[in-house]
């Protein structure tokens, strides 16, 4: 059991290092180097392990940023907090190794 949760501290501590260097990262560095899908996947892995599952009514089609954002975090509903938390990881990973 203390195994468990000290891998669960550690794969935490790990990604709130990443979000905090992922937001201090400048914009146009992040444009640049992830794809439309993997800004909205990052997007919806962060919110699904911060939040859960998505709440709130589904935004209008004429809002399309918002709208799109709901949808990248609806399609992950049911996901647990650390399997996101891994899932956000390997995707920056990915897209490091491209070269951000």
């Amino acid at each position: 059991m203390t195994m468990i949760i000290s891998e669960t501290l550690s794969l935490e501590q790990e990604f709130e290092h990443m979000v905090r260097r992922i937001q201090n990262t400048p914009k146009n560095k992040h444009s640049n180097n992830a794809t439309l899908q993997e800004t909205l996947a990052l997007y919806g892995l962060y919110k699904q392990s911060a939040e859960g599952d998505v709440h709130g009514k589904r935004p209008s089609i004429l809002n399309v940023t918002a709208r799109a954002k709901y949808e990248a975090h609806k399609r992950l509903s049911g996901m647990p907090k650390t399997k996101a938390m891994q899932a956000y990881l390997d995707l920056v990973h990915k897209i490091e190794a491209r070269g951000l």
